[in-house]
């Protein structure tokens, strides 16, 4: 990898480097750097303090690392069930492992907890993916969830003057108490909430501050980007002109795309299976993409074929009957 035009005089720090050319996030570069996977020049790294300069080459457990391409981002339908992780110590499965064929390394942009799904935002820019995570930049997030307890709508907006949960403060949120349904157990909850800082697990412990249970959790939009009709497991490519209109300021300025079209709008995979609603627990895979077929659960009765219809007789044809027998 060789640096570009637009580097700094004096080089830049070699995480930063392959984090634009979308390897991994920072963080991540410089766990590869202690396990001496990357190298400069042929020589193996032991610390990120490393700056790369023009006409530096890069490798990556021995590959070389290419040259920063033009940011790209993705819409992602994540399904419930997949670790939002390229790789999970407990063997659990990824977002990364069951994106469609066809598409570049990339990285996620923050992340969704193991039981959570909707929209999760996709980038082969790692220093993009860092600018919009960062809470500074501001962009809002907001979630629908389905908890179980009670609550009111006026114990909701004291969430905008923000909360401290066992020691962690969450900035302001915006919730609103969308619907409520009584039953055996308690009353069914649906909430929406707005909220810009996106800390681990944010939204399931500031509802459980207030008393509610979270069951079901779902991210509908991440700044300008919305879920829409996104089919789960889907990804849609956002184009260049919407990048260069909504992100070109956290985008280094050789990197910003060109054009107004993409080939492969939308791409499907196999969504990871739901939880299932009698309690059994979660799947331990995903199930592997195939053409829909009917399936039919244990006890159930399988219909029977149904016979063919006997061949009708010609218009105006003589119906002819069998001979009668002797005797």
């Amino acid at each position: 990898m060789t640096a570009d035009d637009n580097s700094i005089l004096g080089g830049e720090r070699v995480a930063k480097a392959l984090a634009r050319a979308g390897v991994a996030s920072r963080r991540e570069i410089e766990r590869m750097i202690e396990a001496g996977r990357v190298a400069l020049n042929g020589q193996v790294l032991t610390t990120p303090a490393v700056k790369v300069m023009p006409g530096d080459i890069l490798t990556v457990d021995g590959k070389v690392a290419e040259d920063a391409e033009p940011a790209r981002v993705w819409r992602y339908h994540k399904p419930s069930g997949l670790m939002t992780t390229h790789n999970d110590p407990k063997g659990r499965p990824t977002v990364f492992e069951h994106l469609p064929k066809g598409m570049p390394r990339v990285i996620s942009v923050g992340r969704l907890d193991f039981n959570t799904e909707g929209l999760l935002l996709l980038t082969n820019d790692g220093e993009l993916a860092r600018a919009l995570e960062l809470p500074t930049t501001g962009l809002k997030r907001r979630y629908r969830a389905r908890a179980r307890g009670r609550v009111t709508q006026a114990r909701l907006d004291e969430l905008k003057k923000g909360i401290t949960v066992e020691g962690v403060h969450y900035g302001e949120i915006e919730a609103s108490l969308d619907k409520a349904k009584e039953g055996p157990l308690g009353a069914n909850l649906w909430i929406t909430l707005t909220l810009a800082e996106g800390k681990n697990r944010e939204v399931r412990r500031v509802l459980e501050a207030v008393g509610l249970m979270v069951n079901r959790l779902m991210r509908l939009s991440y700044g300008p980007f919305a879920l829409g009709e996104l089919a789960v497991g889907q990804v849609e490519e956002v184009g260049p002109r919407v990048i260069r209109e909504q992100l070109a300021q956290w985008i280094t300025p050789g990197r910003i795309p060109k054009g107004d079209s993409i080939s492969r709008p939308v791409m499907s995979s196999a969504p990871a299976p739901r939880k299932d609603r009698r309690g059994t627990g979660e799947k331990s895979a995903v199930a592997k993409a195939r053409p829909v077929e009917k399936t039919y659960k244990a006890g159930w009765a399988r219909p029977k074929p149904r016979a063919k219809p006997a061949a009708k007789s010609g218009g105006g044809g003589r119906k002819t009957r069998p001979p009668k027998g002797k005797g």
